[in-house]
């Protein structure tokens, strides 16, 4: 079944864009969730960023008695490992792609398109990151996992952040993508923060770093 994708929320720079950060929201969120986070990087003008906050389609997920709601895939168990939604991932990875080529489209240089994502967006993000020939400038991968260890991470750099009391994406889940993307050939920068599946205000500040180092 080929889902519909409400417009994405865009957020300009005061300037001409000279980056982009494509930013997908968790399980029964939308494009708004992170929206915020925009002037809490507080990222140099002169950076020129746009931020483009995508809304995941509305689908019954399984864990929740099968409750429409927004959802990137399925979740058909609290075990994230057993039976992921395979065809549902790729289907969002090729929404992301298409999201990615309008960026390039518009001139954003593929080494300064960055690829973001909380929780079930992480998923997305990274799936994308792994499959693509031509990688993104990074992928920030935020309370999430990997839930198909394939493709590769040759030249993919993430930024990768964790709870370590997150009760919805155990910290060992976490850890085992870190090391699987590393054995892809991944460059990970790992960070872990004493919170729940949250976003940690001293997570902010290293995310920011790692844009304004990625992206100068």
């Amino acid at each position: 079944m080929t889902q519909e994708y409400e417009a994405p929320i865009v957020v300009e720079p005061s300037g001409p864009a000279r980056a982009c950060v494509i930013w997908l929201h968790g399980l029964g969120a939308d494009g708004h969730d992170f929206e915020p986070m925009v002037p809490e990087l507080a990222l140099p003008e002169a950076l020129g960023v746009r931020f483009v906050f995508p809304h995941a389609p509305m689908r019954p997920v399984t864990i929740n008695g099968g409750y429409v709601m927004r959802a990137w895939f399925d979740l058909r168990a609290q075990d994230l490992s057993w039976a992921p939604d395979l065809e549902g991932i790729a289907e969002s990875a090729a929404y992301l792609e298409r999201l990615m080529e309008e960026q390039l489209g518009k001139g954003i240089p593929p080494g300064r398109l960055i690829l973001a994502g909380f929780s079930q967006g992480g998923v997305i993000a990274l799936e994308t990151g792994l499959q693509r020939t031509l990688k993104p400038g990074g992928v920030m991968a935020l309370s999430t996992w990997l839930a198909r260890p394939a493709g590769s991470g040759e030249g993919l750099r993430v930024f990768q952040a964790h709870g370590e009391m997150d009760p919805i994406v155990p910290l060992a889940a976490a850890l085992e993508a870190r090391n699987e993307l590393e054995g892809l050939g991944a460059e990970v920068e790992w960070h872990q923060y004493p919170m729940a599946h949250a976003v940690h205000p001293a997570e902010i500040r290293d995310m920011a770093g790692w844009l304004r180092q990625r992206l100068a």
